[in-house]
């Protein structure tokens, strides 16, 4: 029998990078329902495709016989299907009869098995791998099991540690389960080791003992052993960690060696007179960080720079004196949030404190509109406008800035890499200031903002209290209630949080609007229930936050819009309905918002009945620990590898293998990276050449946000 191309016969086999990084629809045995649903899933190349990693491993290295079954045994065993189907007895049953030259065994399940009616034929080679039972005969009840399809197919699929890989309901739908990935993963495996191709120096891998590309995605989809498939993910890794820094290298060296900064002085009057307004000293931490600020603005580059700090740590007030900077030198500053009521929040906010120094503050959001539009797009054109504040407005065509010298970047990781750079080019390279209100440990900032100058305040304003953090069983809820009603009565506040706006059919979840009609008519109807969430309109929401704020609304019931921004004073309770539905670090930030002021306050939680592993985990971390970052250090560790605590930023490519609590891997990628391109910023010597092919080759399109070459 002729061997089967491993491309499909329209096209020339590539060779080389060309093959690693041809369309995964050349490969054979993906045709066009296939690749569609592999490219939805972002497996465009037969790179990504052998990025795709297996989630677990079979072990069907050790073949038993069927005559040597023992009751007792966990084994793995190959046959061929001779009969199946329903059995109607005391209970209903699915059994499934293999045999081999030696003998035959049952195969029983006793529920759940409909999904079984068609995935079986007369002749089927099966592997099937589960507990040997003894029922009247021999039998495997529930067992694991693939149809391997025939017997060429079993050095794939049997006798070995087996790959099973992640799948969605689109790829079941057009047979990419884990036996349909394996029979097209192992030949463009197969060419790749007759054509091999290298995306990483080789004395990077004789120094460090990483595996040759080919060897580490072979072991990682075939491995010898899972000693040999952890090798290949740490090689798989490196080049992933590599190559994320590199862009990041490039990007800081850009911006030092080619964009020219505004030199900014700190401010003098302005800063004073702020500072004596406040009522309160700033922390050492604040200062510390405000002084790196103002270094950079003074220096001849652009800043660049991220503030990280938990929250209540009193980023905000660092950025409003690092913003008078640019306000006494003859420069417009700019805030950009997330959304509008971030921004309305911000508004708030910096026009308070800005107030003792006739500063004009405006906002600008998809609210503002008509002559109130106009008037603001006019004053922020004109100059006459100091301080602009606004969500994706800001960065409109339309919106034209006199003089934009310095902009924040609030929640940056909301926001891709090309908005950023649209807000930049507002002005004449101004200085940017990014704030973070989700802690990251030191690693993982190294990561996301490896392109940026990292400050952190580590240190909390004197005064705050830790907020006392209990769950609350069912039972116990009228109980919290009580204890709501006492707090409300000694004029404080309080919040109510829910995950959703209404109720669908799908969820069986409280909606926001039928808690707030709940708690406003049964539970507390001689108190004022206000209801906030992001479908109501900018004027309505500034309404209920000025009347929460003055305490015109005692409970305000809410979605997650109040996860950052809010500063309300009297507010000492939180309470969280469906607390399992939330992340870690979203849990802190709803935590946040209460306890600003000096008085004891707490967050209750309260679950639904079905409450996962993982779930229970945050939970428990969140009773136990204050701390932000120690928070967002457990939280990703939940989270698992790969996954960026949701900061998928445009223009960045994604980490499909990298574990980011490999914090050895991270910085030896990072210290190569950066010494690479501060010796040769665009990758023009003969040995870093390749080097720059391979990253051309790794991004395509989103080059363009590399900055190198």
């Amino acid at each position: 029998m002729p061997e089967k191309p491993v491309l499909n016969s329209r096209n020339k086999k590539p060779r080389g990078l060309d093959f690693l990084f041809s369309d995964v629809q050349y490969l054979k045995g993906v045709g066009p329902r296939k690749g569609e649903a592999l490219k939805k899933h972002g497996i465009k190349t037969v790179f990504d495709l052998f990025y795709y990693v297996p989630r677990k491993y079979l072990d069907r290295s050790l073949i038993t016989p069927l005559d040597k079954l023992e009751e007792g045994m966990t084994v793995t065993v190959l046959g061929t299907v001779v009969a199946f189907g329903e059995l109607r007895r005391r209970r209903r049953l699915f059994k499934v009869i293999i045999e081999n030259d030696r003998a035959e065994l049952e195969l029983v399940w006793f529920s759940g098995y409909r999904y079984l009616q068609n995935a079986f034929s007369e002749g089927d080679v099966i592997c099937v791998s589960g507990t040997v039972r003894r029922y009247g005969g021999l039998n495997i009840p529930h067992p694991e099991f693939e149809v391997v399809g025939s017997r060429e197919d079993e050095t794939i699929h049997t006798g070995r540690l087996i790959p099973i890989y992640p799948e969605n309901s689109l790829f079941k739908e057009v047979g990419l389960h884990s036996r349909g990935l394996r029979r097209i993963i192992k030949p463009a495996l197969d060419h790749l080791a007759e054509n091999p191709c290298e995306t990483i120096p080789e004395k990077w891998r004789k120094e460090y003992g990483l595996y040759d590309l080919t060897r580490a995605i072979y072991q990682i989809h075939f491995p010898d052993k899972m000693e040999t498939a952890d090798s290949g993910r740490q090689r798989l890794a490196f080049e992933e960690l590599f190559y994320l820094e590199l862009i990041m290298a490039g990007r800081k060296s850009n911006r030092r060696k080619k964009m020219t900064g505004i030199k900014i002085g700190p401010p003098k009057k302005m800063g004073r007179k702020l500072l004596d307004s406040l009522g309160f000293k700033l922390t050492k931490a604040q200062v510390r960080v405000l002084n790196e600020i103002y270094a950079d603005m003074a220096a001849g580059f652009q800043m660049n720079r991220v503030i990280q700090g938990d929250v209540g740590s009193g980023k905000t007030i660092v950025a409003a004196l690092a913003m008078l900077g640019a306000i006494e030198n003859g420069f417009q500053a700019a805030i950009m949030a997330p959304t509008e009521i971030l921004a309305e929040q911000h508004y708030f906010s910096i026009s308070g404190l800005l107030k003792p120094l006739d500063i004009d503050t405006v906002l600008i959001t998809g609210s503002v509109r008509g002559a109130n539009r106009a008037e603001t797009m006019d004053a922020i054109a004109g100059g006459r406008a100091s301080v602009v504040i606004g969500t994706h407005a800001l960065i409109q065509k339309k919106v034209e800035f006199n003089n934009l010298g310095f902009a924040v970047i609030d929640e940056q990781q909301r926001f891709g890499v090309a908005q950023r750079g649209d807000l930049l080019a507002k002005g004449l390279n101004p200085d940017i200031l990014v704030m973070s209100a989700t802690p990251i440990p030191r690693t993982l900032a190294m990561t996301i903002y490896g392109d940026l100058d990292i400050s952190v305040i580590d240190e909390m304003p004197p005064g705050r209290i830790p907020v006392k953090t209990k769950l609350v069983p069912e039972d116990k809820r009228h109980e919290m209630y009580d204890f709501v009603k006492n707090a409300v009565k000694n004029s404080q506040t309080a919040y109510v949080i829910y995950p959703l706006v209404e109720e669908t059919e799908k969820s069986d979840l409280k909606a926001a609007t039928e808690g707030y009609e709940q708690l406003k008519g049964d539970i507390f109807p001689d108190r004022t229930v206000g209801l906030l969430h992001g479908r109501m309109k900018g004027e309505e929401k500034q309404k209920i936050m000025i009347d929460f704020r003055d305490r015109k609304i005692d409970i305000l019931v809410a979605t997650t819009v109040v996860e950052v921004g809010l500063d309300i004073p009297t507010a000492t309770i939180m309470l969280i309905e469906h607390a399992e539905r939330f992340g870690l670090s979203q849990l802190h930030q709803l935590r946040g918002r209460v306890g600003r002021a000096g008085i004891k306050s707490y967050c209750f939680l309260m679950t639904g009945p079905r409450v996962t592993e993982d779930a229970s985990r945050r939970i428990e971390a969140l009773t136990e620990i204050s701390d932000g970052f120690k928070i967002s250090e457990i939280d990703l560790q939940i989270r698992g590898p790969g996954e960026i605590l949701g900061t998928r930023q445009h223009g960045m490519p994604e980490l499909k293998v990298a574990d980011l609590t490999d914090t050895r891997l991270i910085s030896l990628a990072r210290r190569l990276a950066f010494d690479m391109i501060e010796e040769d910023p665009a990758l023009n010597s003969e040995e870093n050449r390749f080097i720059k092919t391979v990253l051309k080759m790794r991004l395509g399109k989103k080059l363009k946000y590399s900055k190198i070459g």
